[in-house]
């Protein structure tokens, strides 16, 4: 991604109990997104955590999303109309509430 673009990542921290649908996520949510936010995302990544520091341990995340949009305005204007829509789709997925970071791109 180009320095200054916008990036929104959704983190799902994996926890006892949590449960998150990897399938439903790549296949239907994604694309949903995808959909409502159209031309506004320049970029996405789907990232699926294995494990933490240690061999064999945990990681911290069962899962993170990302979307790279040019400019705080376009990721407003694109994701405000449609914020009840997406995070209404959140509980077929996962039971885990998000953490949502937003970044400038720095290099």
């Amino acid at each position: 991604m180009k320095k200054g673009s916008i990036k929104v990542s959704v983190l799902y921290t994996l926890s006892e109990g949590s449960t998150f649908d990897m399938d439903y996520y790549c296949n239907k949510h994604v694309p949903m997104l995808a959909g409502l936010l159209g031309d506004a995302v320049i970029g996405a990544t789907v990232e699926q955590g294995l494990g933490g520091v240690e061999p064999g341990s945990k990681p911290t995340y069962a899962a993170m999303g990302n979307l790279y949009f040019e400019s705080m305005e376009s990721f407003q204007n694109s994701f405000g109309p449609n914020a009840e829509k997406i995070m209404g789709d959140v509980p077929n997925y996962t039971n885990i509430e998000p953490i949502v970071q937003i970044s400038e791109v720095m290099i």
